[in-house]
């Protein structure tokens, strides 16, 4: 439970009761991000406190509602933590995103940071048994990477540059260099920037640029405003990083250059999940583990988060 900006504390609460069309599940893991940094510092006020945060989880089906047909008890599963209604005209048109209901697991409703969690029935992914829990923490903020990639229509043999190498950003190039294209990272964090390298990428020389494609995931001002100027005309710049700033480039730049801007939120239900969940059981499945750097026990949960606003990888909490 967060108790105040900055306060974790492990507390025992009651079990939660599975609804008709919900599965409860026993937590394996959960991966830390920037949006729960954002919830911990207070930056982003919960609806009330204390708060359970968390929602790059995975887990292992234990109850089934009496309505739910499809999952198992004892599978493996990875939970989808944005669960939209379904029924409104963006989630009718597949854009599931933009759903005005949508709950927001761990920042609109409490989150997966607890031994067991009940998730409707439709928004959890059966995974096979072997994979490690290090991949599985990966895939919620993996499909975010996927979604914005898909977004962006960029094809294999194609350069670009990711601004930001946190995890997000490591996961974002992990899929581009495994879509074929030469990825160039700009990052100041130099343990960030080696293990982005690790994945494929390449540091950003100072003489780059006319790149068709820019994705900015660090949400940390005037960064969008330097990476545009890398972009070729008709170049796409793709941003996933939240920043409230006033974005400093001027409507007749945009038009002079032919830019298309696309602001990448979350992934659509139920499409990107499903081929996150796909890739992970191809032959050649990507290891999303390797952006991995540090994982903890719930009783350390306070090192965890601590360790996450510096770390050079994922950070991740085992419940196992």
């Amino acid at each position: 439970m967060l108790t105040e900006p900055g306060a974790l504390s492990v507390v025992s609460v009651p079990e939660p009761s599975c609804g008709p069309g919900d599965v409860l599940i026993r937590m394996r893991g959960t991966g830390l991000c920037g949006s729960d940094l954002a919830v911990h510092t207070g930056r982003r006020r919960p609806p009330s406190l204390p708060w359970i945060l968390g929602h790059e989880g995975t887990g292992r089906i234990v109850e089934l509602g009496r309505e739910v047909s499809g999952p198992r008890i004892g599978q493996d599963v990875v939970i989808e933590p944005d669960y939209c209604c379904l029924t409104c005209e963006p989630c009718r048109a597949g854009r599931t995103s933009a759903c005005a209901g949508r709950a927001a697991v761990g920042l609109t409703v409490p989150g997966l940071l607890s031994d067991y969690v009940v998730v409707p029935a439709a928004f959890v992914w059966p995974v096979a048994a072997h994979l490690p829990l290090e991949d599985l923490v990966c895939v919620e903020p993996a499909t975010v990477a996927r979604a914005a990639m898909r977004r962006s229509g960029i094809a294999p043999g194609q350069s670009c540059l990711v601004i930001g190498a946190g995890s997000q950003g490591l996961l974002l190039c992990q899929a581009l260099v495994g879509h074929g294209v030469t990825v160039f990272v700009q990052e100041p964090n130099k343990a960030r920037l080696d293990r982005a390298c690790s994945l494929g990428a390449t540091p950003l020389p100072p003489d780059v640029d006319g790149l068709p494609c820019l994705f900015e995931t660090s949400g940390a001002p005037g960064v969008v405003e330097q990476g545009l100027r890398r972009l070729a005309k008709h170049g796409t710049a793709v941003l996933i990083g939240m920043n409230t700033a006033p974005l400093g480039v001027s409507p007749r730049d945009l038009v002079a250059g032919q830019i298309t801007l696309i602001g990448s939120m979350i992934y659509d239900h139920p499409v990107d999940f499903a081929q996150t969940v796909s890739a992970l059981e191809s032959e050649t499945p990507p290891r999303l583990g390797a952006v991995v750097s540090d994982g903890y026990p719930l009783d350390d949960v306070q090192e965890a988060f601590t360790a996450a606003y510096t770390a050079s990888g994922k950070v991740w909490v085992d419940l196992s």
